[in-house]
């Protein structure tokens, strides 16, 4: 199985996804974030990068993590927030800030209206483990991925909550602006769930093995 290392802030959330059996299976161990700038990543094919990580610890291992990329191997940022400044190509605009000025989506206060979130692609292979009804609680933001790269979920003006990007690094980056670890770690959020049930085989199983697949053949 391709080796995936996920990110770990020692919340209370991500102690319960990142330990929860069905989904700590496809996880080879968990980078406690303090620890994440001096990691050794090398024999990774991916990096998970979990939401509401402290900011200035995670800047602090920016090299770490795009070192990675620069390798050829795979990072995913699951945001749940704006990205850092330092995530290659990605273009952020804040969405559903409510009156109040929290993050709540307009679907959640005015049932019926929808968030409007569709496939780029209906062939994309993401969506036969994640249908985009799975993908859908709220999203905080969109991102303008750069030329080249690839939405996966997009909104109605065609932002991407999803994309997958081979163009700006030598590795393959996936970024989301969802929050699912901390909603599943949470207990509330039933989609959350259903989309990290998918979510997680189809980076192992899919996204990291057609990765390594094309290490293997450039090695060549």
């Amino acid at each position: 199985m391709r080796r995936l290392a996920a990110t770990y802030n020692g919340s209370a959330a991500q102690h319960r996804a990142l330990h929860e059996p069905k989904y700590r299976r496809w996880l080879d161990r968990l980078v406690y974030l303090p620890e994440l700038a001096d990691a050794d990543l090398d024999d990774l094919d991916g990096l998970l990068v979990t939401e509401r990580l402290h900011r200035a610890k995670f800047d602090a291992a920016a090299g770490r993590v795009l070192g990675v990329l620069e390798r050829g191997a795979t990072v995913i940022f699951l945001l749940g927030g704006p990205p850092p400044e330092w995530l290659p190509g990605a273009r952020w605009e804040a969405r559903f800030r409510s009156e109040q000025g929290n993050w709540m989506p307009t679907w959640f206060l005015h049932p019926g209206d929808g968030l409007g979130l569709r496939a780029a692609d209906p062939e994309h292979p993401f969506l036969r483990r994640v249908p985009v009804e799975n993908a859908t609680w709220h999203h905080h933001g969109v991102l303008w991925p750069p030329e080249g790269a690839q939405p996966v979920i997009v909104t109605r003006d065609g932002a991407s909550v999803i994309y997958l990007d081979r163009v700006s690094t030598p590795g393959t980056l996936l970024v989301a602006t969802l929050d699912p670890i901390y909603h599943f770690g949470s207990y509330f959020m039933p989609a959350c769930e259903r989309f990290l049930d998918g979510f997680l085989p189809w980076v192992v199983e899919e996204l990291l093995e057609d990765a390594g697949d094309g290490l293997s053949r450039a090695a060549r």
